[in-house]
């Protein structure tokens, strides 16, 4: 097989996952082309995303007589064809929130990936995320690419599906993946009954051979971490507010802030309003090797978004055998067990969120250490790379099987 991954920024920090996803695919003996719309905007801090960016295609570098040139190829090889995808992008674009002027970009975009399938031998499309990277993929397969499918990661599809013609995609597509079974009930609500089966389960995965040995835990002051993008959705100015109450009864207590994005002046002027200057430490985005490192050192891992899909750091944390506090939504359910596996508090309450804290602080250290332990056993079997890359494979070969139709 020969399997193209559309992507629009690629790599990301927050997107490892789709790097582990490619690897493991490749490991298995699976040709995989990365073809992306642009190059991340910041410098890339792990060696592995570096690697990843000096593998992409990148589309829109090419530069605009590149894409006019894409667009005129594709019309000249099959103007019905053609005709028929620009309908498409048109009746997209105008239920969408970015409109019709932007879709007739991702047009020019599918043209040019298009051309890229042709030229290569590719098999079959495959996007994360249901937005445009999709569109561009489903765009790419009505101008005669190989059939597509994409992987919905949530929240923003689950935002906003109709704008982003979700149930179109499902339709179009020879299968569609979910990250979770929420995930999957959600896609349920936007995609037509018929459409149901082509909608599969495939957790993102984790790369067992990066834990092996969890360290212990130690039995000084707890430790806290949490990772994520600094944006509204990931609760980060609640957790502050939530350490704010937790230092008052337990003010040898500190927590570490992986991330970096908008929000993070606004954070650093709450932490110091708030006098958490001691106990509450930022390190911007860093590289895989420091983040497991810092999750080794923690007593446990805290999200506190109002919206996810199912977070890669919560199976991190909990393959390194640390408990989990974090707010019950989407799919974080599935992994993390009340009392078992770690606390799942209310969204936006910022009270519960500190009483969950403050029940990790007073936990003596052997119970911990099982929690970490059960944890770690479910993550291990319910999100190996290896074995959810084995179903995706799975999954590519039966689409990939079936001849392309020809141009009618």
């Amino acid at each position: 097989m020969k399997i193209a991954y559309v992507l629009n920024t690629y790599p990301q920090p927050s997107h490892s996952f789709i790097r582990r996803e490619i690897r493991a695919l490749e490991r298995r003996g699976v040709d995989v082309s990365r073809i992306a719309m642009r190059r991340p905007g910041d410098p890339l801090v792990d060696d592995q995303d570096r690697a990843e960016e000096a593998r992409t295609d990148y589309v829109l570098e090419q530069g605009a007589l590149a894409l006019f040139m894409a667009v005129q190829v594709c019309l000249i090889r099959a103007p019905r064809r053609w005709l028929r995808a620009l309908a498409m992008a048109w009746r997209v674009g105008a239920r969408s929130q970015v409109g019709v002027l932007r879709h007739l970009v991702y047009f020019a975009e599918g043209c040019a990936v298009a051309n890229r399938c042709a030229a290569r031998g590719i098999t079959h499309l495959h996007a994360h995320f249901g937005t445009n990277a999709t569109t561009v993929a489903m765009l790419a397969h009505a101008l005669g690419a190989p059939c597509y499918s994409f992987t919905v990661h949530g929240p923003e599809e689950f935002d906003a599906p109709r704008a982003l013609s979700l149930g179109d995609k499902v339709h179009n597509a020879a299968f569609a993946i979910a990250i979770s079974q929420f995930g999957r009930s959600q896609i349920y609500r936007w995609a037509a009954f018929e459409d149901w089966d082509k909608v599969h389960v495939v957790h993102c995965g984790i790369d067992p051979e990066a834990f092996p040995d969890p360290p212990p835990l130690s039995d000084g002051p707890r430790r806290l971490v949490a990772i994520g993008r600094f944006v509204e959705q990931k609760g980060h100015m609640l957790l502050v507010r939530a350490m704010a109450q937790v230092i008052a009864q337990a003010p040898q207590c500190h927590l570490t802030l992986i991330g970096e994005g908008a929000m993070r002046g606004a954070i650093e002027a709450a932490i110091a309003d708030l006098g958490l200057g001691g106990n509450i430490t930022l390190t911007g985005w860093v590289d895989e090797r420091r983040v497991r490192a810092e999750i080794g050192q923690a007593h446990g891992l805290v999200m506190p978004s109002f919206a996810e899909g199912l977070p890669m750091v919560v199976m991190e944390a909990m393959a390194a055998a640390r408990p989990v506090i974090s707010t019950a939504i989407a799919g974080t359910p599935e992994l993390v067990q009340e009392g078992e596996t770690g606390w799942l508090v209310p969204a936006g309450d910022t009270d519960a969120l500190a009483r969950a804290i403050l029940s990790l602080d007073r936990t003596p250290t052997d119970s911990l250490t099982e929690m970490g332990r059960s944890g770690r056993a479910r993550v291990l079997a319910r999100h190996d790379v290896t074995i959810e890359a084995a179903k995706l494979a799975r999954l590519f070969a039966d689409a990939s099987a079936p001849a392309r139709p020809s141009d009618g």
